[in-house]
């Protein structure tokens, strides 16, 4: 994913406020299987410079995302849409917290142009919440989806949304736009919302993802969640059982890692033995495709996966004739 440094906030105002009381959590040292090259290629420049030069904003640099080298290497890009400012405060997200600004009406096609120069066959979207808007920003995701078809009409979109808490007709606005997958992640086990998402309640998000198959069942549903913030294993098997049951095709899994001293702690860092656990049981459970590691992400590899969750649907449906 991609982004840009965040301009809007004025000099010397904390980008977490409301963590600023909070005591300083401890920060542990990485272990040898979580390491990442610095993002200084020839690639990564040429990226960053088309990401400024369309005023755009993506989730890599805020987020802190350890993958950000190896994707802008490749011209690989997530846009985050609707600003870099999010009215939710999670305990794991180093996204700046605050009170977002107007939505920007050229940011789609700003969007879709930045697309066609890369070349992009697959690109995924997402953004921060707006619970400021009283459609979460729903339509505005859907004008995003247009103006890329209309500039790069082969390009699949892969849309990472909010949860649209108490936004009426917001998800079938968006599914109506016929994106090629919605991703909506979960995050965490069940448990560990009050403390990591307290914004969000997770039988909602289950149920978001479950209405999507509802309403298009050609829509490939994904989700993702982080392990290391105290979750117990069978907790994991349990949210694995119930993102089944509402059907979705795609699960990711990877390591939590904290932003800063004032961001949850790393409970424990899950070994790489462990995550190939975690892959061979979600396929047992019939998901699709299932991307388990230590630095996976919900975009990394986007566009090659979902070739793969192409074909796995492809193959799964010749073998049930």
């Amino acid at each position: 994913m991609v982004t840009v440094l965040n301009t809007s906030r004025p000099a010397g105002k904390a980008r977490h406020p409301e963590k600023a009381h909070r005591p300083d959590q401890p920060v542990h040292k990485k272990p040898d299987w979580i390491r990442v090259k610095a993002p200084v290629s020839k690639g990564f420049r040429e990226t960053n410079e088309i990401v400024k030069s369309h005023n755009l904003v993506t989730v890599c640099g805020e987020a802190g995302c350890p993958n950000i080298g190896e994707c802008w290497e490749q011209k690989h890009a997530s846009f985050m849409i609707m600003g870099e400012i999010c009215t939710r405060a999670c305990a794991f997200c180093n996204v700046t917290t605050g009170m977002p600004t107007h939505l920007d009406k050229d940011e789609p096609v700003n969007v879709a142009k930045a697309v066609k120069k890369m070349g992009l066959n697959h690109v995924v979207i997402t953004s921060v919440d707006r619970d400021d808007l009283d459609d979460g920003g729903a339509q505005h995701f859907v004008d995003v989806i247009e103006a890329i078809r209309e500039h790069s009409p082969t390009t699949t979109v892969e849309i990472l949304t909010p949860d649209f808490l108490r936004k009426e007709g917001a998800l079938e606005t968006v599914v109506a736009a016929k994106p090629d997958v919605f991703n909506h992640n979960l995050e965490t086990v069940a448990s560990n919302y009050l403390t990591v998402r307290p914004g969000a309640r997770y039988f909602h998000s289950m149920r978001l993802l479950q209405r999507v198959k509802e309403l298009d069942p050609t829509i490939f549903t994904k989700s993702g969640i982080m392990v290391g913030l105290g979750e117990e294993r069978n907790e994991v098997l349990q949210l694995m059982d119930d993102l089944r049951t509402a059907d979705v095709d795609f699960l990711t899994i990877g390591q939590y890692l904290q932003p800063t001293k004032k961001h949850h702690e790393v409970i424990r860092f899950v070994t790489p033995d462990e995550f190939k656990s975690f892959e061979t049981i979600a396929y047992s459970k019939g998901f699709l495709m299932v991307s388990a590691s230590p630095l996976t992400r919900s975009s990394h590899h986007a566009g090659s996966d979902f070739e793969k969750l192409r074909a796995n649907r492809e193959a799964k449906l010749a073998a049930a004739q």
